[in-house]
C-alpha cells in the first residue's frame, strides 16, 4: 500500500503508506487446534465447485471452529477449523440503487472436527446457507456469520459452503486515511482496503493465512465495465446486463481481491503470453494516469530482473477516483491507484511500489500482520532500486536522506514489531527499506540479490515470517546477522550508519 497525505490540498505525494482497520469489538481469541492451515508452495489447491464431505464417525468430538485465527494485532480476523481452497463469487451490482446480490460457493477442508464454523461478513442480509448442498443453520454475531451444518465435519473432510445474500455494501472509516472497503461512485463502485475489505462484499475467511484461488463473475448494467483480479474470461450481455468473468489461479490473500465497476478507458494487450488489463476511470481526463499505467509491464520486467519471475498469470492496474481514497493498494495482478497520485503528472514510483508488492505481499504474504515490513519495506526499497536503474538517484543517497531526515518516532518503532497503531506508519516502510539496504551493505550485492530471489521463489504462493527471512539471509550469505537485524528491525534506538 502507498498512501497520499492529503487529497484536499495540492501537496506533494507521499512515498509512505498508512492505513488502519476498523476497531474490533471482540476480545482476542487464542489460536487452538481449530486454526486454519495456510497454503504454501507445495500445497495443492482444489478449484472444483463442489466436493463431498467425508462421513464423520460418532466417536469424534465435534466443536465449533474459532471465531478468529488469533493474529496478534487482529485476533478476530479470519476463522479457525478449516482451510479454504477456492471461492466462486457471483455478484450483481446496480449503481442506481447501490444494491449488490451475491451467490458465493466456497470449497474448503476441515482442519478439526467441526460442529459449526464462522465466515467473516460485514453487513448484508444472508438469505440462505447450504453446506454440501444441504440447508444449514446460520446466525449473525457482529461481523461473524456462524454456520451449523446438519452434521459434523470430520478433520480432513472436503466440503462446500454456498451463501446467498444481498444488501448495500459498506465501508469502514479510519480518522487518518478515510474510507476503506466498498466505495460507491457516481458511475459504479470499487473495492479496496487493507487489512480488510473482502468481508464488506462477500463471506470469507478474512486473513492472509488462508489464501485461496478465485473465480469472480460480476454482472452490471450493459455499457459499464467490471474489472477484478486475474485473467479475464468471456463477457455475456443479456436483457440489459453484462456479466464479466475473472479468474485468479494463484492463491490470493482475501484483502487483495478487488472490484472496479464504472465507465473506464480500458487497454487490453498481452505481454510474454499473459493478458494485460489497464483501466483508468473516465472521471479523470486522459493524461498522466494513462501514461503511468502504460509503464506497468516495463516496470514489471525490471522488477523481474531483480526479484525473479513475475509470479502471476496476468498484469494490470486500475485508476479510480474518490475524494475519500487516500492510498494505492497492491490488489493481486491488478493494483488499484487513486487518481490523486497522478494529479501532478506521471508517477512511476507508485507503480513500482505496488508492482513490487506482487512479489512481496501478494505472492509472499505475511503470516501475521506484525510482519508487515516484509511487504512495505521491500516495496519501498524497490522504489530505491528503480531510481538506481533509471539513474535518477542511488539507493545509498536515498538511504542517507531518510536516515538524516526521519522523525525520531521512526527509531522508537521497530519495523518488525511496530504495534497495531503504527502498522502502516513510517517505520515498516522507511526503516524497513533501510534494513534491506543495511543488509545489502553487509553481505554485498551478489548475496543480497540472491537472497531476494530465493525468498520470492521459496515462499511463492504462501505466507512467511521475519524469522524465516533472517534465516535465509544468513544461509545464503554465510554470515551471522543477529546484530544487524536486532539493530534495524527490533531496536528502539537509531542504529549506527552502515
Amino acid at each position: 500500500m502507498l498512501r497520499r497525505t492529503s487529497f484536499v490540498q495540492e501537496e506533494e505525494l507521499t512515498t509512505r503508506g498508512k492505513t488502519v482497520a476498523a476497531a474490533l469489538a471482540a476480545a482476542a481469541l487464542a489460536v487452538t487446534a481449530t486454526g486454519c492451515t495456510s497454503h504454501d508452495k507445495d500445497s495443492p489447491t482444489a478449484v472444483g465447485s463442489s466436493a463431498p464431505a467425508a462421513t464423520p464417525t460418532p466417536s469424534l468430538n465435534f466443536q465449533p471452529g474459532a471465531a478468529g485465527i488469533g493474529d496478534p494485532y487482529y485476533p478476530t480476523y479470519g476463522n479457525g477449523g478449516y482451510d479454504v481452497a477456492s471461492y466462486a463469487i457471483k455478484v450483481k451490482y446496480d449503481p442506481k440503487t447501490d444494491r449488490l446480490t451475491g451467490d458465493v460457493t466456497i470449497t474448503a477442508t476441515a482442519t478439526s472436527d467441526l460442529s459449526a464454523f464462522d465466515l467473516d461478513l460485514r453487513g448484508m442480509t444472508v438469505q440462505s446457507v447450504e453446506v454440501n448442498e444441504k440447508p444449514a443453520t446460520q446466525a449473525r454475531t457482529g461481523d461473524e456469520l456462524v454456520i451449523t451444518p446438519d452434521s459434523g465435519l470430520a478433520t480432513g473432510a472436503k466440503f462446500t459452503v454456498r451463501v446467498v445474500y444481498d444488501g448495500v455494501p459498506g465501508s469502514v472509516t479510519d480518522p487518518e486515511v478515510g474510507k476503506m472497503g466498498f466505495f460507491h461512485t457516481a458511475d459504479g463502485a470499487f473495492v479496496v482496503g487493507e487489512p480488510e475489505s473482502a468481508s464488506l462484499w462477500f463471506p470469507v475467511n478474512d486473513h492472509p493465512q488462508d489464501k485461496a484461488v478465485y473465480d469472480v463473475e460480476v454482472t452490471v448494467p450493459a455499457g459499464l465495465t467490471a474489472i477484478s483480479n486475474g485473467v479475464p474470461g468471456p463477457q455475456k450481455t443479456e436483457a440489459g446486463w453484462t456479466t464479466w468473468k475473472w479468474s485468479e489461479s494463484t492463491p490470493m490473500a482475501s484483502y487483495l481481491t478487488t472490484l472496479a465497476i464504472g465507465d473506464y478507458r480500458v487497454v487490453n494487450s498481452t505481454h510474454k503470453g499473459k493478458p494485460v488489463v489497464l483501466g483508468v476511470t473516465k472521471q479523470v481526463a486522459a493524461g498522466a494516469a494513462d501514461t503511468s499505467m502504460s509503464h506497468t509491464v516495463a516496470i514489471a520486467d525490471y522488477l523481474e530482473s531483480v526479484f525473479g519471475a513475475y509470479p502471476f498469470d496476468s498484469y494490470g492496474g486500475v485508476v479510480v477516483k474518490d475524494d475519500d481514497l487516500h492510498f494505492a493498494l497492491e490488489c493481486q495482478s491488478r493494483p488499484v491507484y487513486s487518481a490523486g497520485f497522478f494529479r501532478r503528472g506521471v508517477n512511476d514510483s507508485v507503480v513500482v511500489h505496488e508492482l513490487a508488492h506482487q512479489w512481496f505481499g501478494d505472492s509472499v504474504s505475511v503470516k501475521t500482520w506484525p510482519d508487515i515490513w516484509l511487504n512495505e519495506g521491500f516495496a519501498s526499497y524497490a522504489e530505491w532500486l528503480w531510481a538506481e536503474y533509471k539513474h535518477t538517484s542511488t539507493a545509498q543517497k536515498m538511504f542517507d536522506n531518510v536516515y538524516a531526515t526521519s522523525d525520531a518516532s521512526i527509531w522508537r518503532t521497530p519495523p518488525a514489531k511496530p504495534g497495531k497503531k503504527e502498522l502502516f506508519g513510517d517505520s515498516p516502510y522507511d526503516r524497513g527499506a533501510m534494513t534491506l539496504h543495511a543488509l545489502r551493505k553487509a553481505v554485498g550485492d551478489k548475496a543480497f540479490f540472491e537472497i531476494l530471489k530465493k525468498w520470492a521463489e521459496q515462499k511463492a504462493g504462501g505466507v512467511a515470517t521475519t524469522e524465516e527471512f533472517i534465516a535465509l539471509a544468513e544461509q545464503v550469505s554465510g554470515k551471522q546477522l543477529d546484530a544487524l537485524f536486532q539493530a534495524w528491525l527490533y531496536g528502539t534506538k537509531k542504529p549506527a550508519k552502515p
